[in-house]
């Protein structure tokens, strides 16, 4: 198979493969939400990740069970890929109360923490769960306020763990408005990103981050599937039946045409993608390797969707 394209991920100099991996799929069910993994499902998805030549995975330590399966399937094949985690997020949410359980899968602030102690026990588990010496990346999980950040003294509990050599680029899964903040600090080596042709609010901040010289990670670049496929994806479908995309398709699927749309920003450095089926991962990693849109189609693209969107519902 042809080598999957790759980008530097901004400052940190890592070539990144255009596709990654998201391993929210590979979670299980805690507290009742999520999906079944079936025996040997976490097996035969994790190696055909890296048998495609996918080298970016993201994870979090609220992802239920996905860093131990990453841990126990291709510990040994760590070379391969770059391994980016999360912290300030809940270290076990298979303790959490029936109550709490409700809300795992949406991560509220009540159940993160920002503290010194609870990003290095973050750290801490991450390596011990997924049988590593180090982490490429930490990002801070669900976009935390600059306040919180600068309180707290979360920035410096990283920078400590990069000294220590266990981390070694710090990050931010974030959203606006705190987005914003989190670019001005100057401080992250990554950001992490909604964006899709369907959901654009952020791509100009995504921009003025790239432009920083941050690495550009983004996820829900094929809006979460196709319709009905997930949750709210149909509302999210409706601007691309409202713009006539169908128009523009040349033998691909929609879900094909927006991850290369994805792909062609260029802003954009790894796109992550999570999925249990190796025929999903199989048409994602063909549609990648086709490479970005052309650009007279991405152009037409971008402007019927922003026509599309200055029409009253």
């Amino acid at each position: 198979m042809p080598n999957l394209p790759t980008r530097k991920l901004g400052r940190t100099g890592l070539d990144v493969t255009t596709l990654g991996f998201g391993a929210l799929e590979i979670r299980g069910m805690p507290g009742g939400v999520g999906r079944p993994l079936q025996p040997g499902d976490p097996e035969r998805i994790l190696n055909a990740v890296l048998d495609a030549g996918i080298n970016y995975i993201d994870v979090a330590p609220d992802y239920g069970d996905a860093e131990e399966h990453i841990g126990r399937v291709i510990s040994h094949r760590r070379r391969e890929f770059y391994l980016a985690s999360k912290c300030g997020c809940p270290l076990d949410v298979k303790a959490f109360t029936p109550a709490e359980r409700t809300f795992i899968g949406t991560p509220l602030p009540k159940f993160h923490d920002y503290s010194p102690k609870r990003i290095r026990e973050a750290v801490q588990q991450s390596l011990r769960r997924m049988k590593t010496d180090y982490l490429d990346l930490v990002q801070f999980h669900f976009s935390p306020d600059r306040d919180v950040l600068e309180r707290e003294g979360s920035i410096q509990a990283l920078e400590d763990l990069k000294r220590e050599g266990k981390v070694r680029f710090i990050g931010s899964s974030s959203i606006l408005p705190n987005f914003a903040d989190h670019i001005a600090m100057g401080v992250f080596d990554v950001f992490q990103v909604p964006y899709s042709a369907l959901q654009p609010e952020h791509e100009e901040a995504i921009a003025e981050a790239a432009r920083a010289g941050a690495g550009i990670v983004v996820r829900g670049g094929v809006a979460r599937g196709e319709p009905g496929e997930g949750q709210g994806t149909d509302r999210v479908w409706d601007l691309w039946r409202k713009a006539n995309l169908d128009e523009l398709l040349d033998d691909e699927s929609p879900t094909e045409f927006m991850l290369r749309f994805t792909i062609a920003s260029p802003d954009m450095h790894t796109t992550i993608v999570g999925t249990l089926s190796s025929r999903h991962l199989q048409e994602n990693v063909a549609a990648a390797l086709k490479g970005p849109l052309p650009p007279s189609i991405y152009r037409e693209a971008g402007r019927r969707l922003a026509a599309a969107r200055s029409v009253p519902s």
